[in-house]
């Protein structure tokens, strides 16, 4: 069986539509939950606006499936804010290189 730990290593691979960095060091990724061969994951968006959320949510799904035992991905959006807050270090180290402040 699949763990979340798992899952959130698959996650770290994902990366957003629009910028070279992934979404767990953007801090899109609220929650993962494991039930069986079920996995939910509940993502935010840096906007409400967010042109690219099917692409993102095709991205995480595609990229689950390929992990042993999992059966079924499902993606929540979580309506949560998000903030420069949420990034990892290593997401605000990307972003800077990028040139985003």
């Amino acid at each position: 069986m699949v763990s979340a730990d798992d899952v959130r290593a698959a996650l770290a691979e994902v990366q957003d539509p629009e910028l070279p960095v992934g979404i767990v060091d953007l801090g899109l990724v609220r929650s993962v939950a494991v039930d069986g061969a079920t996995v939910t994951v509940g993502i935010t968006f840096t906007s409400l606006a967010c042109p690219c959320t099917d692409v993102l949510r095709e991205d995480v799904q595609a990229r689950l499936r390929r992990l042993d035992g999992v059966a079924q991905v499902e993606v929540e959006e979580v309506f949560e804010a998000w903030s420069r807050d949420d990034l990892t270090e290593e997401g605000r180290l990307a972003l800077l290189a990028l040139g985003v402040t």
